[in-house]
């Protein structure tokens, strides 16, 4: 069940609890009010005033008495059959009442729901993308409007969290590029000196020269990453996850020759066709292709297949291994997680390459979903929304 249908029958659950509260009131005073009514026409009824003993009186006087008598009886007999026709009557008008009341309470909860739905749907559509969004709800100042601005202020500081913490980690990272470049630099320098420099040095300088471009790699993965989750991606562009694919592979060729990787790519289709920046998608599939070529065996093999569907463009790269759990795999979309040296017999990375993937993906619209095969390896997918081919593309 989807988020907004559940969210639906929440909502849908608390009218019907108000308007059933609503009719409950309604029938329990409609029925208080009718018997009240009822016990006092029998207390009308009962009023009715006793008769002389006719034997102690003339006999034309207890003819006229016994000729009120059976007046009066007549007369209470009237009373107690109007009584319970407007008892009937009465019964019946609450019935319908009630059945009116039903739809009136349904429209008047409705009513009183409606800025709790207006503020539902708002807060849904609200994500780490979107955070300058604000629901600024209208109306009169009660218990509604402060809690629309209750979460309009949260959304605020999120916002701002949100932002100082992207701001940090581009600047920081823009900030260490330069040192690494001086230190990057010197070293240069310092082993290109016409007296030779002792094997040592040598040795020391490649080494830190191989970590500067560790550092480097590392820095260049944190400024996509903060790229990739300020929001929704600028020049929007249909690109093909298909074609896009290929291209990575065609990129890593030596890369999956040195390995003696096999790759299947037959349902490597050149549709898929989605919606958004060129550069961002491009780093995304190159970030899961190198990804199954570094974490491999050597011999190993990778399938790779892209598949289009009417709301949804998929692209599937599958590798073997050993058997990896599940709650590992899980975990290797959050940054700086990775599986270890045991995994493939390799220690390189940064361990942001599938937290980058996981980022592009989601300002796309879209979500990576990693799985443990069954047989061994790793399954990742990328499902990104679809979009029309432009024209002339399938040419």
């Amino acid at each position: 069940m989807s988020k907004a249908r559940a969210s639906a029958l929440r909502g849908s659950t608390v009218r019907l609890r108000y308007t059933a509260m609503y009719v409950a009131l309604f029938f329990l005073s409609g029925t208080a009010l009718l018997a009240i009514a009822y016990l006092l026409s029998l207390d009308d009824v009962s009023r009715t005033e006793p008769l002389d003993d006719p034997a102690s009186r003339p006999s034309a006087l207890a003819q006229a008495q016994a000729r009120i008598g059976e007046l009066e009886a007549q007369l209470s007999q009237v009373q107690a059959d109007q009584s319970h026709r407007l008892l009937t009557g009465s019964a019946i008008a609450l019935v319908v009442m009630a059945v009116v009341s039903i739809v009136l309470g349904h429209l008047v909860a409705g009513r009183v729901l409606r800025p709790l739905r207006t503020i539902t749907a708002a807060t849904q559509r609200i994500t780490a993308d979107n955070l300058h969004e604000r629901l600024a709800l209208a109306g009169p100042a009660d218990e509604v409007t402060d809690l629309a601005g209750t979460i309009d202020g949260l959304l605020d500081r999120l916002e701002r969290s949100f932002t100082a913490q992207r701001r940090f980690v581009a600047n920081a990272s823009h900030e260490l590029r330069t040192p690494l470049a001086t230190m990057r630099a010197s070293l240069d320098v310092a082993v290109a000196k016409p007296e030779p420099a002792p094997a040592q040095t040598v040795v020391l300088a490649d080494r830190i020269r191989t970590e500067l471009d560790q550092v480097d790699r590392l820095l260049e993965a944190l400024l996509t990453l903060a790229h990739a989750q300020v929001g929704a991606p600028a020049d929007s562009v249909p690109v093909s996850l298909g074609r896009v694919t290929a291209a990575a592979l065609h990129a890593r060729a030596a890369d999956i020759a040195g390995r003696q990787l096999t790759v299947d790519d037959r349902d490597l289709q050149a549709g898929a066709w989605t919606q958004g920046n060129e550069t961002l998608l491009s780093r995304m599939v190159d970030n899961v292709i190198d990804n199954a070529i570094t974490h491999n065996r050597a011999g190993g093999w990778i399938r790779v297949e892209t598949t289009a569907h009417p709301t949804s463009a998929i692209l599937a790269v599958e590798t073997g291994g050993q058997v990896l759990a599940q709650e590992q795999v899980a975990a290797l979309a959050q940054p700086f997680r990775r599986l270890g040296v045991e995994r493939t017999g390799s220690d390189t990375g940064s361990g942001l390459g599938l937290s980058i993937v996981a980022a592009i993906a989601s300002s796309h619209h879209g979500r990576l979903d990693l799985r443990a095969r069954s047989e061994g390896g790793l399954r990742v997918t990328i499902t990104l929304p679809s979009t029309q081919a432009p024209a002339g593309a399938r040419a």
